[in-house]
């Protein structure tokens, strides 16, 4: 466990030694850890609750490449609990306390599909089957979220919601072809080696400089060179969702910093252009880097909640009637 590593300066928590109980009280939330059992592995899963509110609708949040559920990225999980919905998260596979090996997403369709399993157990379970149900997804975590909408039954979601979303690879961020080609030769032994340049993304993502020393501090977040199979499979799928932008029909919120240096914002306006959804927003904010919600100043991160809280509203008070498998 992460408390293994540690060092007893660094706090448990993002937020310091508050025990956590009374942390997520303090937010207005009631927070659940758990494991959840797939044929590809076990899966950390956590839940976030309003305390003293009715769920109006239920979102299904993933985290980007290298984090998890259980350090900043958990403030959009509350922030959105705080608004009434009933939010599960995940760490991905190779991820936080889930099952596998660290940060390699060599197969990205089983890691979204083995998500999604917990994704729909919930979204389907008893009080929850009936309100709307929307996919969540930052950074890497949209590509891998784009491939749970494209693995789901028509109308399972009600909206999909992306923070920075992968879908085109930035230049500076592209593995090199040659590369790729020369590790290709030894016929994947090299798909798990952590031996592509490491761009040092994290600097990039954060403009805040005391939320950059936190970010950096989370014990869990993988700090090796990307692997080889990971870069490989990146480039695949963005390639692949970019063939197929067409096939989202849902209603749908992208959001980007226009000097995000580590997604294009090309990602969001690609999207917003070529998908085929009648309901479909893209909000473009200008200066801001790759993490709007944990890595911003608190006066810009809340003008993207504030967004995205008006969009996932309306949207419930739109569609809000119709049942999940209408």
């Amino acid at each position: 466990m992460a408390s293994e590593t540690q060092s007893p300066e660094t706090p448990p928590n993002f937020w310091g030694h508050m025990p956590e109980e009374e942390y997520y009280v303090s937010q207005g939330v009631t927070n659940t850890k758990s494991y959840f059992e797939t044929p590809n592995g076990k899966l950390f899963t956590q839940s976030f609750l309003p305390l003293d509110q009715k769920v109006k609708g239920s979102v299904y949040m993933t985290h980007g490449y290298g984090s998890d559920t259980g350090w900043l990225f958990q403030k959009i999980c509350i922030n959105y609990a705080t608004w009434g919905y009933a939010v599960f998260a995940a760490d991905l596979l190779g991820h936080g306390r889930s099952d596998g090996l660290r940060c390699y997403m060599g197969d990205m369709e089983k890691i979204a599909a083995t998500s999604l399993s917990f994704f729909k157990h919930m979204r389907y379970s008893e009080p929850y089957k009936d309100l709307p149900a929307f996919l969540f997804g930052e950074s890497m975590g949209g590509a891998t979220t784009m491939l749970m909408y494209f693995q789901s039954e028509p109308n399972t979601w009600t909206g999909l919601i992306f923070s920075a979303p992968l879908f085109v690879i930035p230049e500076p961020m592209k593995p090199s072809k040659l590369r790729l080609f020369v590790y290709g030769l030894l016929f994947g032994w090299a798909d798990t080696w952590a031996a592509m340049p490491d761009n040092k993304m994290v600097g990039k993502a954060i403009k805040d400089p005391e939320k950059l020393k936190i970010i950096a501090s989370n014990p869990r977040r993988y700090t090796g060179k990307p692997r080889v199979g990971t870069m490989r499979e990146i480039a695949r799928v963005c390639q692949y969702i970019q063939d197929n932008f067409s096939r989202v029909t849902a209603p749908f919120l992208t959001v980007h910093g226009t000097s995000d240096g580590v997604t294009c914002p090309t990602s969001s306006q690609l999207l917003y252009e070529k998908a085929s959804s009648e309901d479909k927003s893209l909000k473009l904010y200008e200066g801001m880097y790759h993490s709007l919600i944990q890595g911003e100043p608190d006066e810009n991160a809340n003008i993207v909640l504030k967004d995205m809280r008006e969009w996932i509203d309306e949207r419930v008070e739109r569609y809000g009637s119709k049942k999940a498998d209408d």
